[in-house]
């Protein structure tokens, strides 16, 4: 064999490693994402299922907040809707829902009887435990697409993530009204 026939063969031999393992790379990556809003997804599933015994609980308190009730109920049903689904359809209903739970965590601050209520009590360290853990899976989720989305813009890595489809995933955002600071009154 030439040595110039020797040199083609390694390069395209090398040249074939680099698109496996480049192909291999982006494939764990976009898995990695998946998982993460899995994740995700296990305590959307948990926090839905807490939401209507707590709204249930605090129905007989809260004579007068039913709108902010039936907000929740409402955002919850949404929310429940895209189970399943990807982030880009159920992270608008999530917002929603957080949101509404927002409110109606600063509702049931004006009501001293429903906060010393055992039931609510528990409900309410549930639910906040529970979205410690969506916070801290959100925080999984955006740094896996974080690594994936590089890789996917990266030079030279972008070449094969074009030639095999791969996409930008979407990172799980909070809306412009969970950023506003809460008001807090002390009267």
């Amino acid at each position: 064999m030439e040595l110039s026939t020797v040199i083609v063969i390694g390069v395209l031999v090398l040249l074939g490693f680099y698109l496996v393992s480049t192909y291999n790379r982006l494939v764990r990556l976009r898995n990695q994402v998946r998982n993460g809003w899995r994740q995700i997804d296990v305590q959307l599933k948990r926090r839905h299922d807490l939401i209507p015994n707590l709204v249930e609980t605090v129905k007989d308190y809260m004579a007068y907040e039913q709108e902010t009730l039936r907000q929740v109920i409402e955002a919850r049903s949404r929310a429940v809707a895209t189970e399943g689904k990807g982030p880009e359809e159920a992270l608008p209903a999530e917002q929603m829902l957080s949101g509404a739970l927002g409110k109606l965590f600063a509702l049931m601050e004006n009501y001293p009887d429903l906060k010393a209520n055992e039931n609510v009590s528990r409900l309410m360290e549930e639910l906040s435990s529970t979205e410690n853990r969506i916070a801290f899976s959100r925080q999984h989720y955006n740094d896996s697409v974080m690594a994936k989305n590089t890789a996917v813009e990266s030079f030279p890595s972008n070449l094969v993530a074009r030639l095999f489809g791969f996409r930008h995933a979407a990172y799980f955002e909070i809306d412009t009204q969970e950023r506003a600071v809460p008001k807090v009154s002390l009267r």
